[in-house]
């Protein structure tokens, strides 16, 4: 009798299954793992940027201030002199009155160098405006200059030896002795918003990079979100499907993806050399941005009209209506939240450059807001890149601040965009 050698068992389909669901279930909980990992990672570095940002910042929300009693010095300020005088001496010397024993000239500029520059143009404007108040002992509360706002808020150290230290210990006695009485407050500083830029630390403010941005943001969403949508309309819902409608739907596509800086070249060589209009003006920034915009308009608003049912076309052209007033009176209407959510986020994306800004001429050094898209001014962008390059140490606390309120103005458009979205959006 013959043996005959069993092979193998194969194993049934329900068995093969049986035997992968360990491996499968091993995938997807790696999978899920690297996930969460990644999640993680992100929200570490997140929260690694806004830390830093807000641990280097927070100290440009307040600015050390000095409480004075100045006598308005008929002398020093005569009224057939106005708007000329001696503003700085006064100031000096109603600082000197805190101090005793400071008699020489070089003591007393060395103490007048603890109030700001702009102390004596604000005693200035106060006179100018009443002069009546020459001759009379009035109290002011000024800011005082960048070394000792810094040496208040602890970013200058006591302990480094002098000859390396921008104040010197003299000069820390005297601030000391200021203290003690009483005369050195920290209110919030309502000048990083108040004021435009300035030489100075203790002075400059983001009311013109505010107001810059505020015009070429007007500008460029009164131009890319009209044209944006017509083209868009004409594209989805009139165009003929053919070689040509096809190779301007790929150029679009294109031109949402070209680096901004592209576009800052296009401004700088049209709008400006061609065309010649003013440097530094918000409306040829909110041109350049409208540009960049525009493309992120057309397809956010065509997704939206596609996300619009047949159905409701249908309807529409069944009980007669036209094809213009199928588009404008029911599509148009029902895909304008998706519109407009693609709008908003587009012009939170155009807020946030710098690169095309910087071509045409947005960073240069203003000191007043703009009244008109047409006059010179600045950007938040461009402000921040201004005061990362300043060598003065008080502009790295206001840089660091700058980014905070850039942060907040694109968090608060992108929370803007969620809220419509989910407030207005249907489902189908």
């Amino acid at each position: 009798m013959t043996d005959i050698a069993a092979g193998p068992r194969r194993l049934s389909s329900t068995e093969t299954v049986r035997a992968g669901l360990g491996r499968r279930k091993r995938h997807q909980i790696m999978l899920q793992g690297l996930g969460l990992a990644a999640i993680s990672f992100a929200f570490l570095m997140l929260a690694t940027l806004v830390g830093s940002l807000v641990m280097t910042g927070h100290k440009a929300f307040t600015q050390t201030h000095i409480t004075l009693d100045v006598y308005v010095d008929p002398a020093e300020i005569p009224a057939a002199g106005l708007p000329r005088g001696g503003f700085r001496d006064v100031m000096t010397a109603a600082l000197a009155e805190r101090i005793p024993g400071v008699e020489s000239r070089a003591e007393l500029r060395a103490l007048g160098a603890i109030l700001s520059n702009g102390a004596q143009f604000m005693l200035r404007d106060r006179i100018v405006a009443d002069p009546s108040l020459i001759g009379q002992t009035i109290t002011m509360r000024v800011p005082v200059s960048d070394p000792y706002d810094q040496l208040k808020k602890g970013l200058i150290d006591r302990e480094t030896p002098e000859a390396f230290r921008r104040v010197k210990d003299q000069e820390i006695a005297w601030f000391d002795t200021l203290m003690a009485q009483g005369a050195i407050t920290e209110p919030f500083n309502w000048a990083l918003f108040r004021n435009a830029d300035s030489r100075f630390p203790e002075l400059a403010g983001l009311k013109g990079a505010l107001i810059g941005s505020a015009w070429a943001l007007l500008v460029c969403f009164l131009i890319s979100f009209p044209l944006g949508i017509g083209a868009a309309i004409y594209l989805e819902e009139f165009a003929p499907k053919n070689r040509v409608s096809d190779l301007i739907e790929v150029n679009i596509n294109n031109l949402a993806a070209v680096p901004s800086v592209v576009f800052g070249l296009l401004a700088l060589a049209v709008f400006l050399g061609w065309f010649g209009m003013q440097r530094s003006a918000p409306f040829v920034g909110g041109l350049t941005l409208a540009l960049m915009t525009m493309p992120t308009i057309i397809i956010a608003t065509r997704a939206a009209l596609k996300a619009v049912p047949p159905s409701i076309r249908e309807a529409a052209l069944g009980v007669g209506a036209s094809r213009h007033q199928v588009v404008f009176g029911h599509v148009l209407p029902l895909a304008m939240p998706g519109i407009l959510t693609g709008t908003i986020i587009g012009l939170a994306q155009a807020l946030g450059e710098t690169a095309p800004l910087l071509l045409i001429g947005m960073n240069a050094f203003i000191t007043s807001a703009p009244s008109t898209p047409f006059d010179s001014a600045t950007a938040l962008p461009t402000q921040i890149f201004i005061w990362a390059d300043s060598p003065e140490r008080g502009f790295v606390s206001r840089t660091s601040a700058a980014i905070l309120v850039l942060l907040t103005f694109l968090v608060v458009m992108n929370a803007l965009a969620i809220f419509l979205r989910n407030r207005f959006e249907r489902k189908w």
